[in-house]
């Protein structure tokens, strides 16, 4: 069984949400649920020293609840899935088994090792699923996840008066996790969407949605970071808080203190499958573009700019001679996108996309998030030791999306520690690299930072890898560490290596 860590919305890990309510591809609030939308709130009123004696007053979480709260709504939906079907073996459950979604999830990857290596052949099963939602318009467009509604046949939609609706799924965009759905209703209750621009880190947030099926339960926390990355998509920079989130509670709302909406509860970070105190949602204003696009056109077009990005730290800061570890550091760039016409280059560092500086690597891709296709962008990048501006016209990524490599690798001191020979005619045309050193061993600082024998040598803090010499000699001109540019299959990514 994978490790807690790694459930993070895999639609074949969403076993936290799931334990207690069956649902649909997910429904409920998986191992990490997801919720997308940049939310930016107002700023909070400062927050003063109180005197000897005196109280800080909190929210007015009962004026929200009672203002808003018949705009959220609980979504039940029923259908059907696939699930491998093996004779004998442990494990099995019924599907009004409540354990009944772990085995299936787990079984759908395991079941040839669980039933001692024999095929199993799919069957189709019954299931149910409960989720949240929230009504955005008086005539009956409702936002929530996409993994709640997924594989349904039939959706309903329950409102705080009772009241009961068949509701239609405009559209869904698996990519953000977020479904727009539809009710023929008038005059309904609606909620106040706020920004994620100005939303602070610190500030109170009130989550709303229906956990295990118990419906309209408000629970609350604060903001505890923005721009949040997760390992299964670097494209949505979530919101993290302490609020509250488990099983039902997936595509309801997060408010903050003045009522407005900033976000769609999503995930949660666990070791149990519940509520561990990590909850993720995602910015309102990702979500609502995504809505307006899915009204428009029935479906999703997201942007792309056609670069693997990486994490800068200290050893890479001291081989570019940046100033601080920060910014989106370019280990690849597609060939034709829109990254190549712009003129960006592997080695090049983006500082700064349309002015909003980028401190990690996952500020780029959430910034991309928010455009579109065709959208122009300004990105200034630091490259040999000089800031330059481009201009990019981002691409459509259709199914494919900005990639964040691993980057990290723990340095080493001394020499690079690198045997080093050039590419044979017969690799250069296999590969398609042209200029590079092959690796033949590794050791010392070189091999600490993670360079392998087999690794081809692209480029030494950014100066192309020609030759052994050339190599020897930019490495002796540096101080600190070097980068490595290595291409290890058909992945590129910059190595750190400390050398003094």
């Amino acid at each position: 069984m994978p490790s807690p860590e790694s459930v993070v919305r895999s639609p074949t890990r969403l076993v936290l949400a799931l334990l207690a309510a069956g649902a649909i591809g997910g429904a409920g609030v998986s191992a990490v649920e997801s919720v997308h939308s940049r939310v930016a709130a107002q700023p909070a009123p400062p927050v003063l020293a109180a005197a000897p004696g005196a109280s800080i007053a909190l929210p007015d979480f009962s004026t929200i609840t009672r203002r808003y709260g018949p705009a959220v709504v609980n979504i039940s939906v029923v259908g059907t899935t696939k699930v491998a079907d093996a004779s004998g073996g442990d494990g099995d459950a019924a599907p009004q088994d409540p354990f009944f979604e772990f085995f299936r999830r787990f079984q759908e990857q395991q079941q040839g090792q669980l039933r001692g290596g024999r095929s199993a052949k799919p069957r189709a099963v019954p299931t149910r699923g409960e989720g949240s939602g929230f009504i955005v318009s008086p005539d009956g467009v409702i936002l929530t996840n996409a993994h709640v509604v997924k594989d349904a046949s039939e959706v309903t939609v329950k409102l705080t008066d009772r009241r009961e609706y068949r509701a239609k799924v405009l559209g869904t965009d698996p990519k953000t996790d977020i479904a727009v759905l539809k009710i023929d209703g008038k005059n309904l209750p609606v909620v106040a969407l706020g920004k994620t621009a100005d939303l602070q880190v610190g500030e109170w947030v009130l989550a709303i949605g229906s956990p295990f099926g118990f419906e309209n339960t408000v629970t609350a926390g604060v903001v505890s970071a923005k721009n949040r990355a997760l390992p299964d998509d670097s494209s949505v920079p979530f919101i993290q808080t302490d609020v509250a989130v488990n099983p039902g509670n997936s595509g309801g709302p997060l408010f903050n203190a003045r009522g407005e909406v900033v976000g769609i509860n999503s995930q949660i970070y666990s070791r149990t499958g519940g509520y561990q105190g990590v909850s993720f949602a995602i910015p309102i204003d990702l979500a609502d573009r995504i809505k307006q696009q899915i009204v428009a056109h029935g479906k999703v077009e997201h942007a792309k700019l056609g670069v693997v990005v990486q994490e800068v730290n200290q050893a890479l800061a001291d081989s570019f001679k940046l100033d601080s570890p920060e910014g989106a550091l370019v280990s690849s760039v597609e060939k034709g996108g829109a990254a190549e016409r712009a003129g960006l280059e592997s080695g090049d560092v983006i500082r700064r996309i349309d002015g909003q500086a980028v401190v990690s690597s996952a500020d780029l891709p959430a910034a991309i998030a928010l455009s579109t296709p065709g959208d122009k962008v300004k990105l200034e990048v630091w490259r040999k030791g000089e800031t330059r501006e481009l201009t990019a016209t981002l691409g459509n990524a259709a199914d494919r999306k900005v990639a964040q490599a691993e980057g990290d690798a723990a340095p080493g001191q001394g020499k690079l520690g690198l045997a080093l020979r050039p590419l044979q005619a017969g690799e250069k045309a296999e590969s398609g690299i042209q200029v590079g050193l092959v690796v033949e061993d590794s050791s010392g600082p070189a091999e600490m930072a993670g360079v392998q024998a087999g690794d081809v040598l692209l480029a030494v803090n950014g100066t192309p890898a020609r030759s052994v010499d050339q190599v020897r000699g930019v490495v002796a001109g540096a101080q600190k560490s070097v980068a490595l540019l290595i291409q290890r299959g058909e992945e590129k990514i910059f190595v750190p290596v400390r050398i003094g």
